[in-house]
C-alpha cells in the first residue's frame, strides 16, 4: 500500500484555536518581543524572560485545544489501514489525541506538553510544573537537580534533534505521496523535506492558505479551508479514487 507522509504546521491547528505564529496575521507579526520568550539564550539569561514565559504558557490555547477535523480525518486514514506517518511542526499534540499512535507522529520541534531541564535533561508533564506554577513558584526550577526548565520544545537558537530529523528524511524517502498542510515551507530544514520527497519520486500535494516556495513541484496545490478540504482529500486516497483530477488542480470531495 502507498505510504503516505503528512507534514503539518501551524495552519492545521487553528481551527481548534491556537494561533499560527508566523502566518500573516501571527504573534510573531504582531509582537516582536513576544519571539524573546522562546528563544533559548533570552530564556537562559534573563529570569524576567523565564517568569513571562511561565504565564504564556500558563495561559496557552494548547490546554483547551481538541483536535479538529483535520486531525481526526489523519487519525481515520491511518486506522483503515493505511500506511501513514506524521510529521508536524507543531507542539500541541492534537495528532496523538484525535488517536494517531504517538510512535507514528515525529514532532520535529518538540511537545509543549513536556518539560525539559536544561542541565541534567530530566523530562515531566508539563501539568505538574503548571501547578507549581499556579501555586506561587515564578520560575519553577528542576526537582532533581536544580537546574532551569524549560518547555520540551524546539526554541529559537536550538537545533532539532537529530534522531528525529533523520527519521523525518527517511520518511520523506520513503513515501510514495507527500502532503504539506498548513505550513507555509518556509521553516528550515522542516521545509527541504518537500524537496526530499519530490526528489525520490514522491507526489506532493500542498494544502496551505498562502501560496508556498514548493507549489511549482507540487501535483497539487489546494487553497480552501484546511477543514474542509484536508478531510476530502485524505479520503479520495483512502477510497483509491486518487487526490487530484487530471488538469492537477483539487478535485471535490
Amino acid at each position: 500500500m502507498t505510504l503516505v507522509a503528512i507534514l503539518s504546521g501551524a495552519g492545521i491547528s487553528t481551527d481548534s484555536g491556537i494561533p499560527d505564529y508566523r502566518g500573516p496575521n501571527g504573534l510573531w507579526r504582531k509582537d516582536p518581543e513576544a519571539e524573546k520568550l522562546v528563544t533559548y539564550d533570552f530564556y537562559m539569561a534573563d529570569p524576567e524572560i523565564r517568569r513571562r514565559s511561565w504565564q504564556m504558557r500558563r495561559t496557552s490555547a494548547t490546554w483547551a485545544a481538541e483536535p479538529n477535523a483535520a486531525h481526526r480525518a489523519v487519525a481515520e486514514l491511518e486506522r483503515s489501514g493505511a500506511p501513514v506517518r506524521v510529521i508536524t511542526q507543531n507542539v500541541d499534540g492534537l495528532h496523538q489525541l484525535a488517536g494517531v499512535p504517538a510512535r507514528k507522529v515525529l514532532e520535529l520541534h518538540g511537545t509543549a506538553r513536556e518539560v525539559v531541564c536544561t542541565r541534567c535533561h530530566a523530562r515531566s508533564p508539563m501539568a505538574e510544573a503548571l501547578t507549581r506554577v499556579e501555586a506561587g513558584e515564578d520560575d519553577p526550577s528542576c526537582t532533581v537537580c536544580g537546574g532551569i526548565l524549560k518547555s520540551a520544545t524546539i526554541m529559537f537558537g536550538e537545533r532539532l534533534d537529530p534522531v528525529v530529523l533523520g527519521e523525518a528524511v527517511s520518511i520523506a524517502k520513503a513515501c510514495e505521496v507527500f502532503i504539506a498542510v498548513g505550513t507555509t515551507l518556509q521553516v528550515q530544514p522542516a521545509a527541504s523535506l518537500a524537496q526530499i520527497a519530490v526528489d525520490n519520486g514522491a507526489r506532493l500535494i500542498v494544502v496551505n492558505a498562502e501560496p508556498t516556495p514548493y507549489d511549482e513541484l507540487a501535483e497539487a496545490t489546494i487553497r480552501e479551508p484546511i477543514g474542509t478540504a484536508l478531510p476530502a482529500l485524505l479520503k479520495r486516497l483512502a477510497d483509491g479514487t486518487g487526490p487530484v483530477d487530471g488538469s492537477g488542480t483539487a478535485t471535490g470531495g
